[in-house]
């Protein structure tokens, strides 16, 4: 062998090997809510969907596919940066396959949260359903990468959850039932023990590599400040500082999990300073609009009521925060996964 061969032969090994330790995460498996649901929602008996236009107009061919955006999900920035792909499937879209499921899969669905009972209200996936759907996954993976190589996968696997927003949003500030029965705190803590019994039970099922995130500022959502009439229309600070706090909560959970389950590596993805930066300093992300949402009025609107039809739905998505009344734009889902990638490749790779 020549020298020039012999020293190609060493480059191509050195490639492969720093391509194999740069990337030790085969695939990205999502549970939460509408933060990170890629199309579960459209084959269930719900209204909350979001698989017509204008919901999808700048995703890949402009079509929608039930993620509540204009475009793609945190997921799916994730899993591209990771080397993956571009974008997270959902489990129950009849156009994929195990094949396509084995290097990423989401169960999230639009509306859940970790109570039950906040799945209940518009009759969407409670979280032990995904959960349910995860382990018929791993059966059906077993069965098409064999035993071996699916453990390795289940194992790899980054995991990521998103949810808590609408257990305050859709069910405790809306309805008395939880009222009745907890304060404020009691409800952050009992939402926090379903969080941790749902983690140790991934974890018995093999998972090692999680990221957990917590509440964005909740009280800027377009729709609660469209609400907030006695606040001039400001962001409701209250229910920004139950996200504060539960997320310092959610913080001292993943801590006790850490410590509690070996091999587990839990990470907090925290996304409220970054979502907050956002909001208070719109034009310094290059953004026009961070109190009114793009669709329709930008106050009220989500799911049906956002309307490709409405005269005053905006034309240009990158100038707005939110897409619709409670959801961001893919611009914003980018520039909160840019943030959080780099911590979620530090502790993963």
């Amino acid at each position: 062998m020549t020298l020039t061969c012999l020293l190609l032969f060493l480059i191509h090994i050195l490639v492969v090997k720093n391509s194999e330790a740069s990337n030790n995460v085969p695939a990205v498996i999502v549970f939460g809510d509408s933060s990170v649901d890629s199309g579960n929602n459209n084959v269930i008996a719900t209204v909350l969907k979001s698989n017509f236009k204008p919901y999808g107009r700048d995703f890949e061919g402009g079509r929608p596919t039930g993620r509540f955006s204009n475009g793609r999900v945190p997921p799916d920035f994730i899993a591209e940066a990771f080397g993956i792909k571009s974008t997270i499937p959902a489990y129950l879209d009849p156009a994929y396959t195990i094949q396509d499921f084995a290097t990423g899969v989401c169960f999230a669905s639009a509306g859940t949260g970790y109570d039950n009972a906040t799945s209940a209200v518009l009759n969407v996936i409670p979280l032990w359903k995904e959960l349910e759907f995860y382990k018929e996954y791993q059966a059906r993976l077993r069965s098409h990468v064999g035993v071996e190589k699916a453990n390795e996968i289940i194992s790899e696997a980054l995991y990521l959850m998103s949810l808590g927003t609408n257990d305050f949003l859709e069910n405790y500030y809306v309805f008395p039932t939880r009222r009745i029965h907890f304060t404020v705190s009691q409800y952050q803590d009992f939402l926090l023990s379903i969080a941790e019994n749902f983690v140790r039970e991934l974890y018995a099922l093999g998972a090692r590599k999680l990221s957990i995130t917590g509440l964005i500022p909740v009280g800027c959502l377009p729709l609660e400040r469209a609400t907030n009439i006695l606040g001039d229309h400001g962001c409701n600070e209250e229910y920004n500082n139950v996200a504060l706090t539960f997320n310092a909560k959610l913080e001292n959970v993943i801590a006790k999990l850490n410590r509690e389950l070996p091999q587990l590596k839990a990470l907090s993805a925290n996304a409220y300073s970054i979502v907050n930066d956002i909001i208070t300093r719109p034009s310094a992300y290059g953004y026009e609009v961070a109190e009114k949402a793009c669709c329709s009025t930008g106050t009220f609107e989500m799911s049906y009521l956002c309307s490709d039809k409405s005269p005053l739905t905006c034309t240009d998505a990158e100038k707005y925060v939110f897409w619709d009344a409670f959801h961001p734009t893919e611009k914003t889902n980018r520039i909160v996964s840019t943030y959080l990638i780099p911590k979620l490749k530090a502790a993963f790779r």
